[in-house]
């Protein structure tokens, strides 16, 4: 497993850990790499929850795809940044995991979590519970070496139409291999989420920027009610659809959903303002 916690590990260090109630940590963002979306800033806010989680029952069961109830999209977190990430849990069981969670650079603000959920799923399907026990008291002690992230492939939207009506359509095609498949999981290997969250934001831009606001341009500000209705396997054939819900001078609301031959996967609201400048 070379690529373990390497490849889709996004916290290197935990300062403070009470189990299933709170914990802060960071992650430093490698300085080589070309970007850093804030969808794997949302990840690196929803691991450092699922650590604490975990630690909570002993690694009998681990958070997995769940709902979001809110992801504000504040700043920005480039490489060579560190994030300063911290969460706080409603409820971590064998059950499911509530919490919201903050995500900072330099003590500003670049994504807040709120209303998230994980159900709980045996960890032994998806890790080993011991390497990863293994791992958290490298996390409280030492912490891990910073720079093993190299990255992810940069998907394409193929088929990408952009309808009158406001509706926007694409496909995307997940990989069959990919080194962050070893780390998202490693006994059942996901697509993450959040990749699928980043998608979903560059295909809203496309069809944001067929409806030019009066003044300034579109900018995501937020996502709601995010929800992720079935684990995508590596190899998945996915058709993604984003459409105007409601549309003002300053303010754009689009709904997003990813299907699966036909079945939903996942759906979402994207809020976006209206801004000038960079």
């Amino acid at each position: 497993m070379h690529h373990r916690y390497r490849a889709f590990s996004f916290v290197d260090r935990i300062s403070l850990l009470e189990p299933g109630v709170r914990v802060a940590g960071s992650w430093q963002i490698p300085p080589g790499l070309p970007r850093f979306p804030l969808s794997l800033v949302a990840e690196a806010t929803g691991q450092l929850a699922a650590w604490s989680a975990m630690a909570a029952i002993d690694f009998s069961h681990r958070p997995v795809a769940g709902i979001a109830g809110r992801v504000e999209l504040l700043g920005d977190a480039a490489p060579g940044q560190t994030l300063e990430l911290s969460a706080e849990l409603e409820t971590a069981d064998a059950e499911a995991v509530a919490y919201g969670g903050l995500a900072s650079v330099d003590g500003i603000p670049v994504l807040r979590l709120h209303h998230c959920v994980g159900p709980m799923m045996p960890a032994g399907e998806f890790d080993d519970p011991a390497a990863m026990r293994e791992r958290l008291a490298v996390l409280c002690g030492a912490g891990a070496e910073p720079g093993a992230f190299r990255g992810v492939p940069e998907f394409a939207l193929e088929e990408l139409v952009v309808e009158t009506g406001g509706i926007a359509r694409a496909r995307l095609q997940v990989p069959g291999e990919a080194p962050f498949f070893e780390d998202h999981f490693p006994r059942r290997p996901v697509f993450p989420g959040t990749l699928l969250m980043n998608m979903n934001l560059k295909l809203v831009d496309a069809l944001a920027g067929s409806i030019p606001p009066e003044t300034g341009r579109w900018a995501a500000r937020a996502v709601c009610d995010m929800k992720l209705r079935a684990f995508i396997p590596p190899g998945s054939g996915l058709d993604l659809e984003a459409k105007v819900l409601e549309h003002s001078a300053a303010a754009l609301l689009v709904s997003v959903q990813t299907k699966a031959g036909g079945r939903l996967q996942g759906a979402a609201r994207v809020e976006l303002a209206a801004i000038t400048g960079k």
